[in-house]
């Protein structure tokens, strides 16, 4: 069986040793290209640092991964959070906070929600519809450019990684993704996403402003194969916190 190899960049960040080590081989680089778009992008850091990626899905609500919100399965305090937001270079754009008890997590997907001051910035159409078997994607973040210890090649520019939809039943998805999940799985087609980029949007491809959110990025082998937990099917979820 495939060992599920979680990118939980964050609560490595956080060890006593402060190195983010990955368990895949020196030649599983991230690879992939520099975006120039995804104003819908945002940075999430902890105590300034780089932590994981978020997406902006209104103008103050963030959608990013569970998992970037503890600490050795303690809740990472509020304060300790910031989101650069509305640039795709992480050294430039506007600093926000998180509202105070203002983040909601998904109780059936690897998803939080956090509430932030009002941003300026596009936000993500919500894919609607199901990620299919053989669709093209994109995914995008600020994590790791290398292998071995991620936490210091973490990427200032937003960058992308394309990925085609396979099967949740494929062989190589095992203890990734399984039928009737909340996850979706991915193949790499070019560049693999990796540590501090978890969180982070995947997209479908199209025209500028037409990309919908197909899914939240949490985890990869960082070789050939990711997974995302998907949005249709939190729809419901995300619509009830962000209209409150």
């Amino acid at each position: 069986m495939m060992r599920r190899v979680r990118v939980l960049l964050l609560t490595a960040l956080l060890l006593v040793t402060g190195s983010v080590m990955s368990s895949a081989p020196a030649s599983a680089v991230i690879g992939g290209s520099k975006s120039t778009y995804g104003p819908w992008a945002v940075r999430m850091l902890v105590d300034g640092k780089p932590a994981c990626t978020g997406t902006a899905v209104t103008h103050q609500w963030i959608i990013s991964a569970s998992h970037c919100f503890f600490e050795q399965a303690q809740p990472i305090a509020d304060k300790r959070i910031s989101f650069r937001v509305g640039s795709l270079d992480v050294r430039k754009g506007t600093t926000v906070h998180p509202v105070p008890g203002g983040r909601v997590g998904s109780a059936h997907a690897d998803m939080m929600l956090i509430k932030v001051p009002p941003m300026t910035v596009r936000t993500a159409r919500l894919a609607t519809a199901r990620a299919v078997p053989g669709q093209a994607v994109r995914q995008y973040g600020w994590g790791a450019t290398c292998a071995g210890d991620e936490n210091t090649c973490q990427s200032p520019v937003l960058k992308q990684s394309e990925l085609r939809v396979v099967r949740p039943d494929d062989p190589r998805c095992v203890g990734y993704t399984a039928p009737g999940g909340s996850d979706f799985c991915m193949e790499k087609v070019s560049g693999i996403p990796a540590g501090g980029d978890s969180g982070g949007p995947v997209m479908s491809i199209g025209p500028r402003g037409t990309e919908t959110l197909l899914g939240v990025f949490d985890g990869s082998d960082r070789e050939k194969i990711a997974e995302a937990g998907e949005i249709s099917q939190q729809l419901a979820w995300i619509h009830s916190v962000t209209r409150r």
